[in-house]
């Protein structure tokens, strides 16, 4: 059995206006970023804390988190095609509080990690369905206009998010970051519930059955553009989790710049945070697949070069750190010109199925990008040099695999 893929969903149109509605979807994306963002201060105090042994095994913490969400992605989007968008949001929200209740209570890194797990579990629903809530009003070039404009509000939580980090735990300890997060969630909650009408009308729910959910299972894997689209997702999360992983431990061993690390994160994300702007007024003139091919094409080689200058000293001792700084600042800047666009082109074929499509593509997409991510970011030897080699080497299967998807779009 196959679905036809010029069926659409018949559209709604939200009773917020686009600006509020935006600026909601950031909302929901940020509550991953403030879980991230706002840990990597808490790193040395947790690996002193809990793991002072094998201070680099405090980085699972981010990956950890990341799995968790990975695997809850895989459900998330199926669910709210058969129940809706707004249910499954405020479910993923409830277990995203649960985990973090238990991370705050956690008396051992693996009781943490388990923990970080599911948190991840549970945000997945806002991360995924808030994609596909999208998908529901907008497609092709306009949703990713639109995915862009509310990264480019949510880049501003990365901006903020270690700085704030660090006032609460120097205020209240590490554990009280994990009281921060059940408040957060419970805003973007009470947001979605009071002001955003369901997307996805009852006529256009897909049941969850068997059938049903394996023609679109197999209707997913069989597209190529969908499976060349999360393959490329993959290596640019597997360089992006590798980064986060990595940043605060360069910073802190590396450079001796521990203390304002929250400073130097905030300005990097917020000069990354513009590539969501430049991608929102390039993308219609130019196309999703020449964006992000270029973007990858220009990482292989800043990386390869700065790889090669950091691994042979030949960085006069004035331009290290701020070469380092602005190679960081690319990373960021290059997710923001493939992450919105490699979902568009992913979803564009599949409309009919968005939920089980965004669910699909992003599980495979994270879970495969912590596989690559976690022995990046284990690989930190005191230098960004492996940092660096991976990321140009990630890049580089990025670009070549990008060459497979045809010219359109």
């Amino acid at each position: 059995m196959t679905f036809a893929t010029d069926t659409r969903p018949r559209p709604i149109r939200p009773q917020l206006g686009q600006t509020e509605f935006i600026a909601l979807i950031a909302m929901l994306f940020a509550t991953i970023a403030f879980s991230i963002d706002s840990m990597l201060p808490a790193l040395p105090q947790i690996a002193t804390e809990l793991t002072p042994d094998n201070i680099n095994a405090a980085q699972l913490i981010v990956t950890s988190f990341v799995l968790g969400m990975g695997v809850g992605t895989f459900f998330a989007g199926p669910l709210s095609d058969a129940y809706g968008r707004k249910p499954v949001i405020i479910a993923g929200s409830l277990l995203f509080v649960a985990g973090a209740a238990a991370a705050w209570a956690a008396p051992t890194l693996e009781l943490l990690l388990i923990a970080r797990v599911i948190q991840g579990l549970g945000v997945a629903a806002p991360r995924i369905v808030s994609i596909a809530m999208v998908r529901d009003l907008h497609s092709g070039r306009d949703m990713a206009r639109v995915v862009s404009f509310a990264m480019m509000v949510f880049m501003l939580v990365p901006a903020i998010a270690p700085a704030a980090g660090t006032v609460i735990i120097t205020a209240f300890g590490w554990r009280s970051l994990f009281i921060a997060f059940v408040l957060f969630a419970a805003i973007g909650c009470a947001w979605l519930g009071l002001r955003q009408p369901e997307t996805l009308i009852p006529e256009n729910r897909r049941p969850l059955q068997a059938g049903p959910l394996k023609a679109a299972f197999l209707e997913v894997i069989s597209h190529r553009v969908i499976v060349v689209s999360t393959l490329v997702q993959a290596v640019l999360f597997g360089a992006l989790f590798g980064t986060l992983s990595s940043t605060q431990p360069v910073f802190d061993i590396t450079f001796g710049r521990g203390a304002t690390f929250p400073f130097w994160f905030a300005m990097i994300a917020v000069l990354a945070g513009s590539a969501n702007f430049v991608n929102a007024r390039l993308v219609g003139r130019l196309g999703m697949r020449y964006l992000i091919t270029t973007a990858l094409g220009a990482q292989v080689i800043l990386s390869g070069i700065f790889a090669t200058i950091t691994a042979f000293g030949l960085w006069p001792d004035a331009l290290y750190f701020p070469a380092y700084v602005f190679w960081t600042t690319s990373i960021f800047f290059m997710t923001g010109l493939t992450i919105g666009n490699l979902n568009a082109l992913a979803l564009e074929p599949v409309g009919h199925i968005a939920g089980m499509a965004a669910s699909m593509t992003s599980a495979l997409a994270t879970v495969l990008g912590v596989a690559l991510a976690v022995p990046l970011g284990l690989a930190f030897n005191g230098t960004p040099v492996p940092l660096m080699i991976g990321v140009s080497m990630l890049a580089a299967c990025g670009w070549a695999l990008m060459r497979l998807i045809p010219h359109r779009g």
